[in-house]
């Protein structure tokens, strides 16, 4: 059985690696898409916004609606790539750690 000093250590070791995590998910950048690259979303892989793109073509009045839908759209693409990009992350930053059994961040 291990001692109370080895599950303070791996402890210890395990909150910094979660937190090397954190500030890679905030640097790693996704990039969404809507509208066959009408509308592009970048975010961070924590969900933080960084830009927006949108082509010159739907910024008419008569295109409100298609651009609204395709924001949304970019938006949550965006959001659905950061999630899996900080899954993979996550993934390789705990592959190494000493985890009990079915342990999962």
């Amino acid at each position: 059985m291990k001692s109370l000093e080895d599950i303070l250590k791996l402890a210890g070791s395990v909150q910094a690696e979660l937190e090397k995590a954190q500030a890679a998910l905030d640097r790693l950048e996704v990039e969404g898409v809507a509208g066959g690259g009408l509308v592009r979303i970048i975010a961070s892989a924590k969900g933080r916004i960084a830009g927006i793109s949108i082509d010159p073509s739907l910024l008419s009045p008569e295109q409100k609606e298609i651009l609204e839908d395709l924001l949304v759209a970019a938006f949550n693409d965006a959001r659905a790539r950061a999630d899996e990009a900080a899954q993979n992350l996550m993934r390789e930053m705990t592959q190494g750690l000493p985890l009990p059994p079915g342990f999962r961040f």
